[in-house]
């Protein structure tokens, strides 16, 4: 029996495997940081053995209560990932499952590794409606890939779309999968509507090398992207860095940054009421975005969400606050579960990553809704 991480994304240390029945794992922190929440590893040599996992340091991850009420994903072939029995006692996370095949991953989502983020990039550039584009380097020299879908013109909306910031939350680009997937169609009504009135500015991955170190929040330096939108540094944060600069050379009429969420098991957003410009016209932009995605899709609710910011208490250090404020628009945090959608529960799946692609599609129709109301 043998248990190992080494490949893209992995994340686990080996504390005993010398028995099935009483594994015992630790976490690895990410790359120059404290924060720790994902793993990822394989499992060897154990078909039809009653295995019981113990993450023995589970309380003391980033977000244990993450760990509540999660069941930890599972796959034989790296496309279908299942959910397996986890319970969390405040201090273990146990994972708990008989290997129906002799090597089997675990993953706290399923991941999206570098290879799919090459292949959906690259794919989407063969669209005439797309092109590809590197606008600068990570800290270990890996591209920055943006895709600009849409043929510029001085009237259009500019739109950005970026996603992982965050590397551990997965469910972010199989999100950006399906919005890329929708808006290259060319006889879907809603893409061609919207291309015909904005151009999108997508960076799928802003976290490639902290996705491809097993990392939960961190990139290769040790820098939480999502707190570095105020001063962003070329030798800490060049992703926020290069991706801030493009936003200012292109401009920006609505941002979307979409994240995962350990805890709470619904789809939501975050947006901008504390930000020092929110204003009645934001307020009406942000409700009319809000209600036409309930609307059109029953996976998104308002009711379960993070606490609104008092008026001027946001932190514009965070990306949608930061953006809102410099470009006075609509900027939103979409963040989705790493459990499952309480409103409309998978047992067998959980939040997956086919519904990640289709709600990833969702989101053209509220952008559609608004787009006219953009400046």
């Amino acid at each position: 029996m043998k248990i190992n991480s080494n490949f893209d994304s992995g994340n686990i240390k080996v504390i005993d495997c010398s028995k099935a029945t009483d594994i015992q794992l630790e976490i690895n922190k990410d790359t120059h940081s404290d924060f720790f929440q994902w793993f990822h590893f394989r499992l060897q040599g154990a078909q039809n053995q009653t295995c019981k996992m113990r993450i023995i340091n589970a309380s003391e991850a980033s977000y244990p209560e993450g760990y509540e009420g999660y069941y930890a994903a599972a796959s034989y072939d790296k496309e279908t990932w299942f959910r397996v029995p986890s319970t969390y006692d405040g201090k273990e996370l146990v994972i708990e499952h008989t290997p129906e095949f002799n090597s089997v991953f675990y993953a706290y989502f399923a991941p999206y590794s570098y290879e799919q983020h090459l292949n959906l990039v690259h794919n989407a550039q063969l669209s005439p409606e797309c092109e590809l584009v590197s606008i600068g380097e990570t800290i270990q020299g890996r591209d920055i890939d943006m895709l600009i879908v849409g043929e510029d013109a001085p009237e259009k909306k500019k739109i950005w779309v970026i996603a992982r910031q965050h590397p551990g939350e997965s469910m972010a680009e199989w999100f950006m999968e399906g919005m890329i997937g929708k808006l290259l169609d060319e006889d879907d009504a809603v893409s061609r509507t919207l291309l015909s009135k904005a151009v999108f500015y997508i960076v799928p991955n802003m976290n490639i090398d902290g996705s491809i170190l097993g990392n939960l929040r961190s990139n290769a330096a040790g820098a939480n992207l999502n707190r570095e939108w105020a001063e962003p540094k070329l030798d800490f944060s060049p992703e926020v860095y290069h991706v801030r600069n493009m936003m200012d050379q292109y401009g920006c009429d609505l941002n979307i940054d979409v994240h995962g969420d350990e805890a709470l098991p619904y789809n939501f957003i975050s947006s901008i009421e504390g930000i020092p410009s929110f204003d009645e016209r934001l307020k009406n932009l942000l409700e009319k975005f809000t209600q036409s995605w309930m609307a059109s899709c029953p996976d998104f609710q308002d009711t379960h969400g993070y606490p609104k910011n008092e008026p001027g208490q946001a932190n514009l250090a965070i990306c949608s606050k930061h953006i809102g404020e410099r470009f006075k628009c609509l900027s939103l945090t979409i963040e989705m579960p790493f459990k499952d959608n309480n409103d409309l529960p998978d047992p067998e799946f959980g939040w997956s990553p086919e519904r990640s692609l289709l709600f990833g599609e969702s989101v053209l129709h509220p952008i559609l809704q608004v787009v006219d109301q953009l400046r």
